[in-house]
């Protein structure tokens, strides 16, 4: 189960994982903390779909639900939405006050509850979401880490999140964050890019990260998924209006990638059952054991 927060997270973070686990015949869902109503249209190219308007929240959520049906349908993967509003990126100095219905703004356990519920219907041994920085400091992605981390901690707690009706208590094995572009994979890419005597989109990227000392994680998993690639990619224009065809996403050629850096990076930030140092595989560790059957 991978908790993101915004649809297209899901398709920028982790999706050739999903991709690949779904083809192997793993039960996948993509949760999707708000419905991205705040979000700006990034595509110079979007054209609103007919019948639909993109002037209000409504109307942008409505298109973003279409956007990921499309997007998960790409990935081969399920998904179930929370509902909770988009709190929006927060700019200027001192920043803004949040949105008095922004989901960051929501109290832990009624922001919780749903994700409880879910893990305790879906029942997934493996749990993946942000760390706590929330991977950029966005105020959604630093409060899905923290919804995350209580659902790891409440779901198998038979006395939290009581309610009439509602699933058994359920206990995931694993915990993983999320990795996307670690210094390691941009300085990477870069260097193939820069000897193919192309341009690299990450120049920049990687002087700033640089000159700012930005700590990297540690990283324990690399899953290989070059052969989802393109799955990823179609989940990605499916967020027409979120994604560029011709940008930043689509910058590296996709061979180019394959032969660079064909996996995507996990941090294992908690497991119930043993672990190795250097993993291959999320589910390393929980294939065949008692739990997992």
């Amino acid at each position: 189960m991978a908790v993101h927060a915004h649809p297209d997270d899901e398709s920028s973070k982790g999706a050739g994982t999903t991709a690949r686990y779904a083809a192997e015949g793993v039960e996948v869902l993509v949760v999707t903390c708000t419905g991205g109503e705040r979000g700006d249209v990034l595509n110079p190219a979007f054209e609103v779909p007919p019948g639909h308007e993109f002037e209000t929240l409504a109307g942008k959520r409505a298109v973003r639900r279409l956007e990921m049906a499309a997007a998960a349908s790409a990935l081969g993967v399920r998904q179930h939405w929370l509902g909770f509003v988009d709190s929006g990126l927060p700019e200027g100095d001192p920043l803004p006050p949040l949105p008095q219905d922004a989901f960051a703004r929501v109290p832990v356990e009624v922001a919780a509850a749903p994700v409880v519920e879910a893990v305790r219907r879906f029942r997934p041994h493996v749990l993946t979401t942000y760390d706590p920085s929330g991977g950029y400091p966005h105020p959604d992605h630093v409060y899905t880490h923290t919804v995350s981390m209580e659902a790891w901690r409440a779901a198998g707690d038979p006395a939290r999140y009581v309610v009439d009706g509602g699933a058994p208590p359920w206990t995931p094995l694993k915990l993983y964050y999320n990795h996307g572009f670690s210094l390691a994979r941009l300085r990477a890419v870069h260097e193939a890019m820069e000897g193919l005597g192309l341009e690299s989109p990450f120049g920049d990227w990687i002087e700033s990260r640089a000159a700012r000392e930005i700590p990297e994680r540690q990283v324990t998993t690399r899953v290989t998924v070059a052969d989802y690639f393109g799955q990823r990619d179609a989940a990605l224009v499916a967020h027409a209006s979120q994604i560029d065809p011709t940008g930043f996403f689509f910058a590296v050629p996709r061979d180019v990638e394959a032969d660079v850096w064909p996996w995507e990076e996990y941090e294992l930030a908690a497991s119930r059952v043993p672990v190795e140092p250097e993993e291959d595989d999320l589910f390393a560790g929980v294939r065949g054991t008692q739990e997992a059957r």
